[in-house]
């Protein structure tokens, strides 16, 4: 299950699972039948077909995350389709660009749109967890990845989205403790500088020529996409002794050297090694570890 699979990180996520060979539930608001607030134009219905291109099995389920009864109804159809149990189970849930404020401090900011923030970037993948957990402690076995931005206690830029990715990092250490006695591995993950849809459109690009957007941002060159992510997370689910990292908050640039993965390009970009060499200086270390 990748809930938020519909573009960027989850869908990434989806369709490397897709590779391995995995049954995908790919799940969000973006659908052909309609569009969600971010009104963008990926939907769950096109990476739920990338991902059987890929030799998986998509099946793409329009849910709203932050409706409990939706997400209800979604566990109830995953248990009686796959006997009750569930393998692995991705909270990738955003859509919160539209609403983060990057311009002003807290005193100055909209606490309704704050609080929207957090609600749909925490409260729902606490809503997911608390009603999926169940299918993979029924298996006895398992994993629960938390996609965040940054793995350290660096200030992320703005109080709210600091918030929201922090909390979900929190998160996946709560549950990795809960999980522990049932054998469930929980982690949060990060990428390096992710180039997806959204920001190929920010720098008014495509993949194909993506470098042309290092000439607005030299880092952009040492950014890296959704495959990259997603095969760190599949390189996860396919790992017996995934315990080992359970509670742990991982990134694409060291779970690399660990899995030996690469990009689609078959590049191992290393944002963080990069941030050490040419960004530290003026921006500070990355921080501690959460």
């Amino acid at each position: 299950m990748v809930a938020g699979g519909t573009r960027g990180g989850g869908r990434g996520i989806a369709v490397q699972l897709g590779a391995a060979g995995a049954t995908v539930y790919v799940t969000g608001r973006s659908s052909e039948h309609g569009r969600s607030p971010m009104d963008r134009p990926e939907t769950i219905e096109e990476t739920a077909r990338l991902v059987t291109e890929a030799g998986g099995t998509g099946i793409p389920v329009r849910v709203d995350h932050s409706d409990a009864e939706q997400v209800r109804a979604l566990a109830e159809r995953v248990s009686a389709e796959h006997d009750g149990k569930l393998d692995v189970l991705v909270n990738a849930v955003w859509g919160g660009d539209p609403i983060v404020d990057w311009e002003n401090p807290l005193w100055e900011q909209d606490l309704d749109r704050g609080f929207g923030l957090l609600r749909q970037a925490v409260h729902t993948h606490v809503i997911t967890s608390r009603h999926l957990l169940p299918l993979l402690i029924a298996r006895g076995s398992g994993l629960v990845v938390e996609v965040t931005d940054g793995n350290t206690a660096r200030y992320r830029g703005t109080v709210f989205y600091d918030l929201a990715k922090s909390s979900v990092i929190r998160l996946a250490f709560a549950m990795s403790h809960e999980l522990r006695p049932h054998n469930v591995a929980a982690v949060a993950i990060t990428p390096g500088f992710l180039r997806s849809e959204a920001m190929l459109d920010h720098f008014g690009v495509t993949e194909r020529n993506w470098r042309d957007g290092i000439a607005d941002d030299p880092h952009f060159a040492r950014s890296e996409t959704p495959t990259y992510l997603g095969r760190a997370v599949a390189a996860l689910a396919a790992d017996p002794h995934v315990m080992v990292h359970s509670g742990r908050a991982l990134s694409t640039a060291g779970l690399h050297k660990v899995y030996g993965f690469t990009d689609a390009d078959g590049s191992q970009p290393d944002f963080e090694a990069y941030w050490a060499q040419a960004l530290e200086a003026e921006h500070g270390p990355l921080g501690d570890p959460l």
